[in-house]
């Protein structure tokens, strides 16, 4: 399926990217500032999975951000929607074969930790996974990578730091911490923070731990930064909607353009 999907983007261009980014709820408007090469709506790729969550336009955006060849996701593909962790893995594969070695994701979450606010930015530095099926699950593809991948560093420590350095000189307040991603669609219950919290995630949210496994698994390295949405339920005293996690992803939408943009200058 990788090969033929491949062909299909080759016949439409040839170009490398250096970096993968796949941009989360709320934080797609990034790809429409870049000098933008060639675009695909994942609709025409053969047996693709397609966007179906709000605000994810579904599409491949090829271009130049900055001085760098990047290949932007405008919206992912989540368990919650139907899909597999196969087919979640899928255009983190394809994006691999496509040339990229850095992969940069970005979500929105629910905040947990005691040190995260609403519109606070947050470097992921390790994850739980434990509440979701792995993408490697199954026959082991030798050409992606090994059957037994070691995740002792999912997120690199070097990639971190480069955020870190770019925060601190756009003057970015900017926190670090464990994530920890459930299925969804539903918002998660009182019990299940109070739960996620013991474990030590500080942030919560359906996305992101399964794209990063199956990206370390066929050689990518790897960062990612959360936009935290809203407060999760139970620390929150108020009920949760996905309106809210769009509209506090718009409003930071701005100083989180200039963190990826300035940060992928340095990878």
């Amino acid at each position: 399926m990788l090969e033929k999907q491949m062909e299909f983007i080759r016949s439409k261009t040839n170009f490398i990217p250096d970096t993968a980014l796949i941009l989360g709820s709320g934080l797609g408007d990034l790809a429409d500032e870049i000098e933008a090469q060639c675009i695909i709506d994942y609709n025409d790729i053969p047996d693709f999975p397609v966007s179906t969550a709000p605000s994810h336009k579904g599409k491949f955006v090829f271009g130049r951000l900055n001085n760098k060849n990047v290949v932007i996701m405008q919206g992912r593909v989540h368990l919650y929607e139907g899909y597999s962790p196969y087919e979640i893995a899928l255009p983190i594969r394809l994006m691999k074969k496509m040339g990229a070695k850095t992969l940069f994701l970005t979500n929105a979450a629910g905040g947990i930790g005691d040190n995260l606010n609403v519109g606070d930015f947050m470097v992921i530095t390790d994850h739980i996974s434990t509440f979701v099926p792995s993408p490697l699950i199954g026959k082991n593809d030798d050409d992606l990578g090994v059957r037994f991948p070691d995740m002792s560093e999912v997120y690199s420590k070097k990639l971190n730091d480069k955020i870190f350095t770019v925060a601190n000189r756009l003057n970015i307040d900017i926190k670090k911490g464990t994530y920890i991603q459930f299925t969804g669609p539903n918002f998660e219950t009182p019990a299940e923070i109070k739960m996620a919290k013991l474990l030590g995630a500080d942030a919560v949210g359906m996305s992101t731990a399964i794209e990063a496994q199956a990206a370390r698994h066929c050689g990518f390295d790897v960062c990612a930064v959360s936009v935290i949405s809203n407060l999760a339920c139970g620390i929150s005293k108020e009920p949760i909607s996905s309106e809210e996690v769009e509209e506090t992803a718009k409003k930071i939408a701005p100083i989180f353009k200039k963190l990826v943009t300035k940060s992928i200058e340095e990878f």
